[in-house]
């Protein structure tokens, strides 16, 4: 069965069982220390759940980008960290949160939200933001990575607790584009914990990790949401916000 043809079955399936919020940095290693600086891990509290965790990119001292699904009642965010026990991380609460207005919980379409902090991020070696990519970018780039401090295995239920990263190879299928999202395949990605963080090319946040399922032959589709698509939404709030 061809994944285009499929990839709203898949989406249903993940979504039932339980499974849809790509997570685990599988078949990865860990990052240099503080060679991201954008990278935020954020800390979501809802009544179901006191405490989760997805993760996040820094845009400018007052947005940081994540994920619709990871939307939350309130929210804390982490910068400047490599280990969650870094003495020096910056924690800062989140004023008001901007999930894209078309999400759909059942699909994942449109899985994209900015947060606004309640006060300005301090710029340092450790934190900066990172450039997003817009239309005038190569529509599918050949070099990506991910990261995040997610599950490392399917076996192991914990936050890793140093920065993960993985090298990422997009495909390039008209179903993708159409839903505005850039999809990878393999067993190498982000899984549970690494939602909402930057999938990387060419030094630029190209997507946004959103989903991903098992195929029937072992692989894994990941799907990250396509940033130069959002960008006349994602310009117009941190604007006027």
């Amino acid at each position: 069965m061809s994944i285009c043809c499929n990839l709203a079955v898949l989406m249903l399936v993940l979504t039932f069982a339980g499974q849809a919020h790509a997570g685990k940095i599988i078949g990865g290693h860990e990052a240099k220390p503080h060679s991201r600086p954008y990278m935020v891990l954020v800390e979501r509290k809802t009544p179901e759940k006191p405490i989760e965790h997805c993760g996040g990119f820094l845009l400018n001292e007052d947005f940081v980008m994540t994920a619709a699904h990871c939307k939350a009642k309130s929210y804390n965010v982490f910068l400047g960290m490599h280990s969650y026990h870094d003495k020096e991380k910056q924690e800062l609460p989140v004023k008001q949160h901007f999930p894209h207005e078309d999400y759909n919980e059942t699909d994942f379409t449109n899985d994209i939200m900015l947060l606004k902090l309640s006060s300005k991020a301090k710029f340092t070696n450790n934190v900066k933001p990172i450039d997003l990519a817009d239309s005038t970018d190569d529509p599918l780039p050949k070099s990506c990575s991910v990261a995040g401090w997610g599950w490392t295995s399917k076996e192991n239920n914990m936050m890793s607790p140093n920065l993960m990263e993985v090298n990422v190879t997009l495909i390039d299928k008209r179903c993708c584009a159409k839903k505005n999202v850039f999809c990878s395949k393999g067993k190498k990605g982000p899984g549970k914990g690494d939602s909402g963080g930057p999938l990387v090319c060419e030094g630029k946040a190209y997507g946004v990790v959103s989903a991903g399922t098992t195929l029937p032959n072992g692989s894994i589709l990941y799907m990250y949401t396509k940033i130069a698509d959002y960008r006349q939404w994602i310009d117009g709030i941190m604007k006027y916000f």
